[in-house]
């Protein structure tokens, strides 16, 4: 019982970063109807700035926070102006998603320039401590990974719920023809989801730096993973796509102890196959009519 429990805690921890990119994911999503497959490359991007601030200048990853975050923001806005503001306007969302896919390979490119293909990963003073709890050994590592995903989904909902600006993203997602009709700035909205979503990637980087050890080529596979996170939790839902994130890493974890690590991709794709085919509002999204054909 004891080793089931260590399990799941694991689990828990390992999809504290599903989560978090996934939140990004779902408010990019909600008002842009893209996916944004670049999201995980951004966080590789976010991870190398946090890796390279740390060896050049010793800052501690947790303190890159302060300007992590709002570097991130603001270059969520000048991608969104410069890439996808006309694109997000269109019908074809092929079109944005296109753009999507060659910005991922532009930074992964620009990644291997600057860094190499060398894996990297931090080695920092407390990377080995541990907390143990009614005999559970946690990573603190990890564990703060888990509050950056708790802080995180709680800031969103409380700017989507509690702010002006949070109201017009949520009308947005709604119905962005009846929002413009109000008279909100569809594309201030926009801009704005989308650069919360890329801060979003930099704390997930901050995250990555502290816990993996990451590469140029990680970004798509981890956007996969959240990718798979969000269709768990549902769109629409902050909460939902933490959860979703959470669970996901039960799910990996639960596959690579009892069944064997070569398992773990089977296990998660196989579950986001069968949401997808019996639940495509996922497990928290908000429940839609679905037409007979």
């Amino acid at each position: 019982m004891g080793s089931l429990v260590q399990v799941l805690t694991n689990g828990i921890l390992l999809g504290s970063m599903y989560g978090i990119a996934a939140i990004g994911l779902s408010l990019i999503f909600g008002t842009m109807r893209i996916i944004f497959i670049a999201q995980g490359t951004m966080i590789v991007l976010f991870a190398y700035l946090v890796y390279w601030s740390f060896q050049k200048a010793g800052i501690d990853p947790y303190l890159s926070l302060l300007t992590v975050v709002p570097l991130a923001f603001v270059l969520g806005l000048g991608l969104f102006y410069l890439l996808f503001r006309k694109a997000a306007a269109l019908e074809d969302r092929n079109v944005s998603l296109l753009l999507a896919v060659g910005l991922m390979y532009l930074i992964d490119n620009l990644i291997l320039k600057a860094w190499s293909a060398t894996p990297r990963g931090l080695n920092i003073s407390y990377s080995s401590a541990m907390i143990v709890v009614w005999g559970l050994r946690v990573s603190w590592l990890r564990l703060a990974l888990l509050g950056l995903a708790l802080a995180s989904a709680f800031v969103v909902y409380a700017f989507l719920k509690k702010t002006r600006v949070g109201t017009a993203v949520r009308a947005a997602s709604e119905d962005m023809e009846a929002t413009t009709i109000q008279g909100i700035n569809s594309v201030w909205v926009s801009a704005i989801s989308f650069a919360i979503g890329i801060a979003l990637a930099g704390v997930a980087g901050v995250g990555m730096a502290t816990v993996y050890s990451f590469d140029y080529q990680f970004g798509f596979v981890f956007a996969i993973k959240a990718l798979v996170a969000l269709a768990l939790g549902g769109i629409g839902n902050v909460f939902g796509a933490l959860a979703g994130g959470l669970l996901l890493g039960i799910i990996e974890n639960l596959a690579a102890y009892y069944v064997g690590i070569a398992w773990i991709e089977i296990a998660s794709y196989g579950v986001f196959m069968l949401v997808l085919i019996f639940l495509p509002q996922g497990l928290f999204g908000r429940r839609a009519l679905v037409k007979k054909v």
